[in-house]
């Protein structure tokens, strides 16, 4: 009987805004390791038939929410872990390597490609790498080069994670079977567009990735993959990309050329998900809809500060707006803001009787930008501990509660509202910082607007001040032809 396959897993996962002033430091991470890593895999509880006889070796995974750029630090930290559980495990058939994609680290360039690098000098030629992937991620040459098969999720909002690192390791695990190293073929598509444009609900999104499935179903092909890149990274290697790997060489570089060219032809059809526009234009049709019970709740995206693409969750402009309205503040319309992380407001109130007297300044701490910390006077009418937010606070002034957590978090599930007290369906109007509504709040919404809200992922990618994007790149620059040039592996 043949030895079982060994086979390594970790990874470092997150996106990184380069545009964003917060930092992600090593405190940001949630850190997973030996048997708490492997039970985060599906398939090995119970094991999946594909997966027996395989020995997987947990090595560390780090994953924090998006956020600005990785300190050297921490990165380094992640790297060296990595690097020591492989050189400490001795031989490995193979490494899956579980990231998002988009992380950048303070100083440095390509990541991603740079973590590959490491692995490959611990490993060595022989063992396969298979990376299971965000979208939004970024394909460099190097990571293209060091890695055997490559894949990503294929839905935005993201339902399918796990499926796509199961897809990932299966893949991982019938090529070391075969016994044969996949061919490779990368086209980089020189479009750059926010993922709020790009939803795969939504056309021309929904039917590019639709024809995945049916290119990988071809003979010769194992996966097909489209990323859309990450916009709000200064980096060369942001833009989209597609990648196929196969058992037949010209099979596979016909399925990357194919969808390319097929995502390249779409660049004019590219659309944002929801109706946009300015915070006061959004808000002025919200308090009209939500006159309407079948608009209500109305939900706003305060989408250029969005944690959950790498803002830092503390911009104050949308809060500073809807606080405006005589509306609000008088109380004739119910509104939630959700939220702004300030740690210290929340030390200052958390500790008080629920239906207190408060008088806090929040937000503004580490995106400065106008019109900064603001002052909230009100009572405090909630505390809940969050999974994700820690400690967090809700307090009302006329209609309107603001949230206010002490950890960076994306009020993108309903639970989290519940927590603190508060029902959306029973809600006029919510701004939440977030891009595309995530599908609880999208099923949960009876409208919905994306306001285009200054930040560190801003959503009108003319406003930022890009200096080393590689050019010309789609829709930054119109006026070109695109190099749709396959490159082999």
């Amino acid at each position: 009987m043949s030895r079982p396959l060994r086979i390594a897993i970790g990874g470092v996962h997150i996106e990184s805004s380069t545009f964003s002033p917060h930092l992600s430091t090593t405190d940001d991470f949630e850190v997973t390791r030996g048997a708490a890593l492997l039970a985060r895999y599906g398939w090995l509880a119970p094991t999946a038939p594909w997966a027996e006889d395989v020995e997987w070796i947990p090595l560390v995974h780090a994953r924090a929410l998006p956020g600005g750029a990785v300190t050297p630090a921490a990165y380094d930290a992640w790297a060296a872990e990595i690097v020591d559980g492989l050189t400490q495990a001795g031989p490995v058939d193979g490494v899956l390597l579980d990231i998002h994609g988009a992380m950048s680290v303070v100083g440095r360039d390509d990541a991603e490609g740079a973590l590959v690098a490491a692995i490959r000098a611990a490993i060595g030629p022989e063992p396969y790498l298979s990376a299971a992937m965000d979208l939004h991620g970024n394909v460099s040459h190097d990571f293209f080069h060091g890695c055997d098969l490559l894949t990503c999720y294929r839905t935005a909002p993201h339902v399918d994670v796990w499926e796509t690192r199961e897809r990932a390791a299966r893949n991982l695990v019938d090529a070391l079977r075969r016994g044969e190293r996949p061919h490779k073929a990368l086209v980089h598509v020189p479009i750059l567009l926010p993922g709020e444009m790009t939803s795969t609900r939504i056309e021309p999104a929904a039917g590019l990735y639709a024809r995945v499935p049916e290119i990988e179903a071809r003979d010769g092909v194992i996966d097909a993959a489209v990323w859309i890149g990450f916009a709000w990274a200064d980096e060369p290697r942001c833009r989209g990309a597609v990648v196929a790997t196969g058992t037949d060489a010209i099979a596979t570089a016909e399925a990357a050329r194919e969808l390319g060219e097929l995502f390249w032809a779409a660049r004019d059809e590219f659309a944002f998900v929801a109706p946009t526009g300015t915070m006061d234009a959004c808000l002025d049709e919200a308090l009209v809809a939500v006159k309407d019970q079948a608009r209500r709740p109305f939900f706003i995206s305060d989408s250029g500060d969005n944690p959950g693409a790498g803002g830092a969750d503390d911009v104050t402009f949308a809060l500073g707006r809807l606080l405006a309205r005589p509306e609000v503040a008088d109380g004739s319309v119910r509104a939630v803001f959700a939220s702004l992380v300030d740690p210290d407001a929340v030390a200052q109130v958390a500790s008080l009787p629920i239906g207190s007297p408060v008088s806090v300044r929040v937000g503004g701490r580490i995106d400065t930008r106008a019109p900064g910390p603001l002052p909230i006077d009100g009572v405090l009418e909630a505390v809940a501990a969050d999974p994700d937010g820690g400690t967090c606070v809700s307090v009302r002034t006329g209609g309107l509660s603001v949230f206010v957590t002490s950890r960076r978090m994306q009020y993108r599930e309903l639970a989290s509202y519940t927590r603190l007290g508060v029902d959306v369906a029973e809600v006029d109007l919510v701004v939440v910082k977030i891009g595309y509504l995530e599908p609880e709040l999208y099923d949960a919404a009876g409208d919905w607007l994306l306001a285009l809200t200054p930040g560190g992922v801003d959503q009108d990618l003319t406003r930022l001040p890009y200096e080393r994007l590689a050019r010309p790149v789609f829709p930054l620059d119109r006026d070109f032809t695109a190099d749709l040039s396959v490159v082999t592996g």
